[in-house]
């Protein structure tokens, strides 16, 4: 079966939406970490020592979704130069390697939101358990 040159073009709107979303997301880890290196340069002690190494963790999950994500549409652009030379078997290999490159940006990019949705999870609790002791005094 004859793969045509428009076939990898479809992945360029998805790709470029995700890196997107991907980017937005590395710039709120950032400000994040800009905040806390200011309130622990305020302050004598380091409350916010606990969320350190988890940002750490994120920003090298976020650069390494970033990087399948531009590798997925550097393929898909290799693979459409290929077909547009007519070498059909060479351009569907590349497309499947993007494919793949997609699917293991999707798949960090799946473990850095529930790693901050366990962050998300770990303040609210701290919220609720001071608002209790405020409420039961």
């Amino acid at each position: 079966m004859e793969i045509e040159i428009s076939t990898p073009a479809l992945l360029f709107p998805a790709v470029s939406l995700l890196l997107l979303a991907y980017t937005n997301r590395f710039l709120a880890v950032a400000q994040l970490v800009r905040m806390l290196h200011r309130q622990s340069q305020e302050r004598e002690n380091c409350e916010e020592f606990k969320q350190i190494q988890s940002l750490k963790y994120r920003l090298e999950l976020t650069k390494w979704m970033q990087f399948f994500g531009v590798l997925s549409i550097l393929l898909c652009t290799l693979s459409m130069f290929e077909l547009f030379l007519g070498l059909f078997g060479i351009g569907k290999q590349i497309f499947g390697l993007s494919l793949i490159a997609m699917c293991v940006s999707l798949f960090i990019s799946l473990w850095e939101v529930m790693i901050s949705t366990r962050a998300l999870n770990m303040e609210l609790s701290d919220m609720h358990n001071r608002c209790k002791i405020i409420e039961d005094k």
